[in-house]
């Protein structure tokens, strides 16, 4: 009976996720404020009901899962504006890489120190540190490094989310003239989070924010390891 019940609620959750997202979209799309973002708004309104009605995560997670699983494949699609726009990439191949670079290297550094803060264990301080790039990269990262899933998807959508609040305050104070400038900073730092910001600021901001997503999310994959591991070598 408790099985049964435990199932019942897992796949109410998993439908609740599936309608929720449905009619976010639709209501994001009538009205388009970040805050109302089926990414944002649906895992708040989740969140309330199964602190209101005591599901654990475990619960939510033996129907919803492979949500999660849909990630990875999702990653392929990545490869696609890499190509469209493969000729933008060569025109500033060199700016995009030194944005990326600088980018990756403060996003560990910072991260580290503030594991070292807050005193946190190493599976923990590593999913931190992995948290810089997207989602389906962060994703693979923690995993060849010691991190963990659950935690590293959480602290990449923190960081996403406080990227976009603060994009617009930090981008007037910089004072970029360049709409390619500030969409590889919104990608480098907030993710597909930044990318949506972004793309409903200027076409040519979302087409460079996308770019430097992706590039960065690969270059954290082949190199991130190492860079995690010297940076720990080498601070601690």
């Amino acid at each position: 009976m408790n099985m049964l019940n435990f199932n019942s609620i897992s796949v109410l959750c998993f439908v609740l996720t599936l309608i929720g997202y449905v009619l976010a979209k639709k209501l994001h799309r009538k009205y388009p404020y970040m805050l109302l973002a089926p990414a944002l708004l649906v895992p708040f309104v989740l969140i309330i009901f199964m602190a209101i009605f005591h599901i654990s995560y475990d619960t939510y997670m033996q129907d919803s899962q492979w949500i999660v699983w849909m990630l990875g494949p999702a990653t392929v699609a990545f490869a696609i504006p890499i190509y469209e726009y493969r000729q933008v990439i060569r025109n500033h191949a060199l700016s995009i890489g030194l944005g990326i670079v600088i980018g990756m290297f403060a996003g560990v550094v910072s991260a580290f120190y503030l594991a070292k803060l807050f005193s946190f264990d190493q599976e923990t301080s590593y999913s931190l540190m992995a948290r810089s790039i997207s989602t389906p990269f962060a994703m693979e990262l923690t995993t060849n490094i010691g991190g963990s899933v659950e935690l590293v998807i959480l602290f990449t959508m923190i960081t996403g989310i406080a990227g976009v609040a603060f994009a617009d305050l930090i981008l007037a104070g910089l004072k970029l003239r360049s709409h390619f400038a500030q969409g590889s900073a919104l990608g480098n730092a907030a993710h597909g989070f930044g990318t949506s910001k972004a793309f409903m600021r200027d076409k040519e901001e979302g087409v460079a924010a996308c770019l430097s997503m992706v590039l960065a999310g690969v270059f954290m994959v082949l190199l991130g390891p190492s860079i995690i591991h010297l940076v720990v070598y080498v601070l601690s």
